[in-house]
């Protein structure tokens, strides 16, 4: 058999990516973590819906599923990888700086970027004033003032779930605004609209206060609602010849997969956001599991193909 430094190169260090080599490393396969330690979630202050670990911080999230990974003899490296290339039966992966690693199987779970919109005052308050889940963060700001931006049809199904949370829900009409049976649903919910483009968040850092329309009106709120728009984007896939496609909800863009992660390329395998825009923490952990699984199957079958030939 060729040679390889790692049975698994494991591309991304969130929930996915940390679950995945578990699962793998608990069939005493030779896994390599690299992460660039920027998980998406970094600005909230903690992660939620991931039963008896509600409320936990993301990077205590990430650091405690590090220590899982080395407790059962797997590597963490700090880095980031731009390519991979066929090498026999498994991959060439090449490092941002040079260095190149071996491996038979890769999972990529590199998790998204989110496209903000241009609003000022907007990118410093994501994450803890600037929200777009219900599920993910509405819970910390019921019976608050809570305003949605329309900026498509999402803000319109944004508004109604708020609406369970707070009896003062205002949708800010801004680049999108609601067709008249969006509008008599709303309504209906006890929604307000309020017209105008938003042009500016005001208040201090720690403490929104409103958001200001481009007629210099101020609409008093505690708390933001956006959809942004959610891009999986993965030199490594790109390299191999795999590319995103646009999420059928419309939310963004993530590469395809098929059952447990597995993509069109032989040995490549994906998990998380960066093939669901849309999965939350657990679901990101539970996607990795499967795919790492999944991959320690295909090794057991490639091996045991070598020693019958």
């Amino acid at each position: 058999m060729e040679r390889y430094e790692h049975d698994v190169v494991v591309v991304g260090g969130g929930a996915a990516g940390l679950s995945g080599a578990v699962a793998l490393l608990r069939s005493r396969r030779r896994v390599l973590v690299v992460d660039e330690g920027q998980p998406r979630n970094a600005p909230a202050a903690g992660v939620h819906n991931l039963l008896t670990r509600d409320g936990l911080p993301p990077l205590e999230l990430v650091a405690l599923g590090r220590e899982e990974v080395r407790r059962y003899g797997g590597a963490v490296r700090e880095g980031r990888v731009i390519a991979a290339e066929r090498r026999g039966d498994g991959f060439t992966v090449r490092l941002e700086g040079g260095d190149r690693l071996t491996t038979r199987r890769l999972l990529v779970a590199s998790g998204l970027v989110d496209e903000l919109p241009e609003v000022a005052g907007l990118r410093e308050r994501w994450g803890h004033q600037v929200l777009h889940c219900p599920y993910c963060h509405g819970w910390e700001v019921r019976d608050q003032r809570i305003g949605v931006l329309a900026t498509g049809p999402a803000a319109v199904h944004q508004a109604l779930l708020f609406s369970q949370l707070s009896d003062d829900v205002v949708v800010l009409t801004h680049t999108a605004p609601p067709e008249a049976e969006d509008r008599a649903r709303l309504s209906a919910a006890g929604v307000r609209l309020q017209e105008g483009e938003v042009v500016a968040l005001e208040g201090p850092p720690d403490g929104l206060q409103g958001a200001r329309l481009v007629d210099g009106t101020t609409v008093p709120l505690d708390a933001l609602v956006i959809a942004p728009r959610m891009l999986a984007r993965s030199a490594v896939l790109d390299s191999l010849g795999l590319a995103p496609e646009p999420h059928p909800s419309g939310l963004g863009e993530q590469y395809p997969s098929g059952p447990a992660g597995m993509t069109g390329v032989p040995g490549v395998w994906v998990a998380g956001n960066v093939t669901d825009v849309g999965a939350q923490v657990v679901g990101a952990a539970a996607a990795g599991t499967m795919a790492g699984a999944a991959i320690n199957m295909d090794l057991v079958e490639s091996d045991l193909r070598e020693r019958v030939a």
